[in-house]
């Protein structure tokens, strides 16, 4: 891998804003810092198609990935997915017939970055409703990703999900589970496991000599000592006091509601919660249009916008490419730094 190698972008589901996105990002390319080299894995007279419905006089190139940093400055370069697969999504028309094309895009960029071929993959989003439709096992984007990095038979990575801006960095402990199998999920094993591979990762990638790390708490006022929920006193701290011994600089259980003003962000370098969205809400008040999902933990670089398909406003070329554009610089400098 070089400094000229490029990013892999995944399709995400066709039908949604992902192709748009990726024609807008390349179009505006040389907004603000600029962008690194990137190429679009997917079917080139798809993304043509949908760049004609969308009026974008964009020039679409098919590539492979040694020609896509060559290409990259007079077209958006686009490598085919490898079985020749066409894709005849509709725009804001979510079809399990194009869910072929979702996985095969997914698969070879993990394949390409594995390889070296890519310094990084960024992918576009995906609908896992459509994709269960044609037998998707996988609780979700993440959790596919993590099995693909390993060979078959081995046991995938513990993928933690950062979600990730200039402003704020949080790390949700528990994901896309209800609310109510919080409490059983939240053991102090699995807020130990998270935070190491939070620690290690902000050392190794983003260059931090000792990253500043604070966990929330789960009730409110971090249980008010445990008259509130008992779970911050027998197992949040039990786990930061662990943390600590091991020499991760970690403070907590916090309240929740005093963590994400400006002064508290100042002080810590990541917040991790217990719950999904104790760490979704800031970060999307903060950084809505420029904010990255960032996986951690996996042998490879992966961020990703922090949105979804949008297939309500797909096609009709309002969606922002903001966030897509800031994962796509996220993961150069990511890569820059584990090179």
């Amino acid at each position: 891998m070089t400094e000229h190698t490029p990013i892999a972008l995944t399709l995400g589901d066709p039908a949604g804003i992902g192709p748009e996105l990726a024609l807008m990002a390349w179009r505006d390319r040389d907004t603000g810092p600029g962008l690194p080299p990137f190429f679009l894995i997917g079917d080139p007279d798809f993304i043509e198609r949908r760049a004609s419905e969308l009026g974008f006089l964009i020039p679409v190139a098919e590539v492979g990935p040694d020609t896509a940093t060559e290409v990259f400055p007079r077209a958006l370069p686009v490598m085919p997915l490898p079985s020749g697969m066409r894709v005849g999504a509709v725009a804001g028309q979510p079809d399990p017939l194009n869910a072929g094309a979702t996985l095969e895009s997914i698969t070879t960029g993990v394949a390409l970055v594995r390889d070296g071929a890519a310094a990084a993959l960024v992918t576009n989003p995906i609908a896992k409703y459509v994709l269960t439709q044609v037998g998707f096992a996988h609780p979700g984007h993440t959790e596919f990703l993590a099995a693909l990095s390993v060979a078959p038979g081995e046991a995938p990575p513990l993928p933690v999900m950062m979600l990730w801006s200039e402003t704020l960095a949080v790390v949700p402990v528990t994901i896309h589970v209800p609310l109510r199998s919080v409490p059983d999920l939240l053991t102090q094993d699995r807020v130990v496991a998270t935070a190491r591979i939070v620690a290690r990762d902000l050392r190794q990638r983003f260059g931090l000599a000792r990253p500043r790390l604070v966990l929330s708490g789960l009730n409110p006022h971090a249980g008010e000592n445990a008259t509130m929920g008992l779970e911050d006193r027998d197992v949040l701290e039990p786990a930061v006091a662990q943390l600590q011994a091991e020499g991760i600089d970690i403070r907590g259980p916090l309240p929740a509601d005093t963590l994400f003003h400006p002064r508290a962000r100042a002080t810590y370098d990541v917040a991790l919660t217990p719950t999904h969205d104790q760490a979704l809400i800031p970060i999307k008040t903060i950084a809505f249009d420029d904010g990255v999902n960032v996986t951690l933990g996996l042998p490879f670089i992966r961020t990703s916008p922090d949105h979804g398909t949008a297939f309500d406003i797909a096609g009709k070329g309002v969606a922002r490419p903001d966030s897509l554009m800031a994962a796509l610089r996220l993961a150069a400098r990511l890569a820059g730094h584990s090179a």
